[in-house]
């Protein structure tokens, strides 16, 4: 055979030999060589796009003055707007305390309902994973629709919590329509809803916890309520404080159970910070203001996170 067809009929046999789809343009070899790149950036885009864009842009309008209604471009007025939320917006001051009190009913209820709830549904009896399978239902549903039903359960004349308290004396009520019980009122809703998340983290922080505490305490002669204070509560310690972070976050940013009830009412009575910037960027349109008022729910939020995760190291 010639040198030339041999060196052709090599040249095919190796053709042959090369595995189909063997990326053979620039990209394709860019992709082979660079995949962690390739494949994580468009994923790190959209989450800037989605996250950190939107909160440096709050930050930024924050320090301007700016209506969406207005014609004119965003006025700068540096730290204008935070001064005026703590030296002349009454509703504003109103706004913090209400939201701390909603957050601090709302979530100790949740804590203790769901704890002693917890240690209930641990214990061994007949039924107990149908039982904790309805009672994990109010999670799952809607909060605008628990925010309607509940609705119609406080209506004065045909609602069944005023019927509820007649059978011991007490009432009629107002609820949602009263000053003096709205914010209670709503944190029963909340609590209705959020208590099985509770439970459910409390159940998984009971599983595992260890046994040999335990023996050694009836050895010792401990009575149950003893192994409960002594053993049981501090080991759940660490579990209760993460519950606790996760419903406090929750609740201090809180607006649709709040939205649909009462949007703020009786007059501004339930009107918490995340209600009031709503109403300020909205229906007022101060776009500058109301992003004043978001970077400092962040910052409240951002401040009880930093506090409740120093508890559950043990720092305070």
């Amino acid at each position: 055979m010639p040198p030339a067809m041999a060196d052709e009929s090599r040249t095919g046999q190796m053709s042959a030999w090369v595995t189909p789809g063997r990326p053979t343009s620039a990209w394709s070899l860019f992709v082979e060589t660079h995949p962690v790149l390739v494949f994580t950036l468009p994923a790190a885009a959209v989450v800037f796009v989605l996250m950190v864009f939107p909160v440096f842009y709050t930050v930024y309008m924050s320090l301007h003055s700016w209506f969406a209604s207005s014609l004119t471009a965003p006025e700068f007025i540096g730290l204008q707007n935070f001064k005026r939320a703590f030296t002349q917006d009454e509703r504003f001051r109103n706004a913090i305390w209400l939201t701390l009190y909603f957050t601090a009913l709302a979530t100790a209820l949740q804590v203790v309902l769901g704890v002693s709830l917890a240690l209930l549904l641990n214990r061994p009896f007949r039924g107990k994973g149908f039982f904790r399978s309805i009672f994990l239902l109010p999670m799952v549903a809607t909060p605008v629709a628990i925010a309607l039903v509940w609705m119609m359960m406080y209506n004065p004349t045909l609602g069944v919590m005023n019927y509820l308290v007649g059978l011991v004396g007490l009432g009629p009520y107002k609820w949602v329509s009263d000053v003096r019980f709205v914010i209670p009122a709503l944190a029963a809703v909340d609590t209705w809803e959020w208590t099985p998340l509770i439970t459910l983290i409390t159940l998984a922080g009971l599983a595992t916890l260890p046994l040999e505490p335990y023996e050694s305490a009836l050895i010792d002669g401990a009575t149950p309520a003893q192994m409960f204070w002594r053993i049981t509560l501090p080991l759940l310690r660490p579990t209760i404080m993460v519950a606790l972070l996760f419903r406090s976050i929750d609740c201090l940013k809180t607006f649709d159970i709040i939205y649909v009830m009462t949007a703020g009412g009786p007059g501004f009575a339930s009107e918490t910070l995340n209600i009031y910037t709503f109403q300020v960027g909205l229906f007022y349109f101060h776009i500058g203001y109301a992003s004043s008022l978001l970077v400092i729910l962040f910052a409240l939020v951002l401040g009880v996170s930093l506090i409740l995760i120093k508890v559950r190291r043990g720092a305070w």
